[in-house]
């Protein structure tokens, strides 16, 4: 877990141990992040949007490049910051799940739930890397980062 706060870390560890996480590994930023999970091998990244040296955003960028060896790991993004725009750069960053502080412990965990229960193929077009939105999941549509726009012949299923 990645997260500036120490209190929310706290909260969030104790989340994870109560549905039965046996090793949490927590980094106060994102650059210590991304040190963290090439000590630990994580396999679900949570982290915070807004944080200092690195924040969220950008260490999702440097993970989903295709080089690197945690490309493909689910990652839920916790934000206090719920704006469309938002919501719309999580998508475009290749977040499996969004999660908006305070966060509840039921949420946390169902959305833990859907990325164990539902996986979701990754996409690779020109503009994106990351799990197929849900609205394409199942589907054989190409996806330009912002909507679905018909039939695929540019985007690739990973």
């Amino acid at each position: 877990m990645v997260e500036d706060s120490a209190y929310m870390r706290t909260i969030l560890r104790t989340m994870l141990q109560g549905f039965g996480a046996r090793k949490i590994v927590e980094a106060e930023d994102g650059a210590s992040g991304l040190e963290a999970m090439d000590r630990a091998n994580p396999d679900i990244l949570i982290l915070d949007w807004v944080m200092p040296i690195l924040d969220g955003a950008d260490m999702v960028r440097m993970i989903r490049t295709q080089n690197n060896p945690y490309a493909y790991i689910p990652i839920i993004m916790v934000t206090a910051h719920t704006e469309r725009s938002r919501i719309i750069e999580a998508r475009k960053l290749g977040i499996h799940e969004l999660l908006c502080k305070p966060i509840s412990a039921k949420a946390l965990y169902q959305r833990i739930a859907s990325i164990i229960l539902q996986p979701r193929d990754f996409v690779k077009t020109a503009g994106y890397f990351g799990p197929a939105p849900r609205e394409i999941r199942g589907h054989k549509k190409n996806w330009d980062g912002n909507s679905i726009i018909g039939e695929a012949n540019s985007a690739t299923m990973v």
